[in-house]
């Protein structure tokens, strides 16, 4: 796990010098950070020239970020920027739409649903519909409490980069072997670990989290890491056009990739440039893509302080 130091001992101005970010976009850049509107920016980027858009746009609920618009409207805006994402998408590449629920007077609307036509008519294929789950959240009275949100992975192209090997994750049973057939005997696991699935498990950016900073609504750069390590390679470009405080920017520089991206709120920016600095410098709090700790044993806050003995004891089978 990679550590921070305080604020008080980083000189900021001397990580700078070996990592510059720029403003104005080209592909030879490390890194482009811009501090504006995202079709200002993508009208910058030339075709064909990224090959991963990883983003989390605003889900039109009124967060500091954004303007709450009619449904109609915010669809019609989004249609814009998918448009443009496409546009500098190279054929091998992919989009990646991370969204959760709008909710309009208790009623919740998937977003991915309504996105779904702005990338088809754009002739993109989806490759999965990523549920990506988390343990902690608010909890809801009067419906179950909401614990996913949505990745739409889409491709250009049939020729998409794919690496598989780069993202597998630990085998439930990993001494499993054949009993039957010609292998009996041998180990049926992959060496590697299993494929990871379509359903992830990755705690969300709460309270406690140690790479939470003031965003609301912020990426854990595991979640964002796989889809980098999985749908690009070295030296590409990983744009992210709803930047925030600079997840999407932090997992591509930690993985040897370009990063691209632009965000609107100067505050947001200004936590993105910082974080990417201390990334490059192997200084930033990143927690790890490891499975979620289950607490195991005869810790006091697993135990339920109101079941009687007897009931705790039978709670176990």
């Amino acid at each position: 796990m990679r550590m921070i130091k305080s604020k008080k001992q980083l000189d900021l101005s001397s990580i700078n010098k070996n990592l510059e970010i720029k403003n104005n976009f080209s592909i030879e850049n490390q890194v482009t950070l811009y501090n504006g509107d995202c079709l200002d920016f993508l009208k910058t980027i030339p075709d064909k020239s990224v090959q991963l858009i990883v983003t989390s746009p605003p889900y039109n609920v009124g967060k500091l970020y954004e303007k709450k618009l009619k449904l109609e409207q915010y669809l019609a805006q989004q249609k814009q920027v998918i448009d443009e994402c496409v546009r500098v998408l190279r054929d091998e590449g992919s989009i990646c739409w991370e969204v959760g629920n709008y909710v309009d007077n208790g009623e919740i609307i998937p977003l991915d649903i309504l996105f779904y036509d702005a990338f088809r008519q754009n002739e993109l294929q989806l490759r999965n519909r990523i549920i990506w789950h988390f343990r902690h959240g608010l909890h809801c009275s009067k419906r179950f409490s909401g614990r996913y949100e949505v990745i739409l992975w889409f491709t250009k192209t049939d020729n998409y980069t794919f690496n598989l090997d780069a993202v597998r994750v630990p085998q439930k049973y990993p001494g499993k072997k054949y009993f039957k057939g010609s292998k009996v005997g041998e180990y049926s696991c992959h060496p590697n670990g299993k494929n990871p699935s379509d359903v992830w498990d990755i705690p969300n950016v709460k309270s406690n989290h140690i790479e939470k900073t003031i965003h609301p609504c912020q990426f854990p750069i595991a979640l964002v890491q796989r889809l980098i390590l999985a749908l690009s390679n070295e030296s590409d470009v990983i744009f992210d056009p709803f930047l925030g405080v600079g997840s999407t920017a932090i997992a591509a520089i930690v993985n040897n990739r370009k990063a691209a991206g632009s965000e609107i709120l100067k505050e947001y920016y200004n936590i993105a440039c910082e974080r990417v600095i201390l990334a490059h410098k192997g200084l930033l709090k990143i927690r790890p893509d490891i499975p979620v700790y289950e607490p195991q044993g005869n810790l006091s806050l697993i135990k339920n302080p109101f079941l009687s003995n007897n009931e705790a004891i039978y709670e176990n089978y």
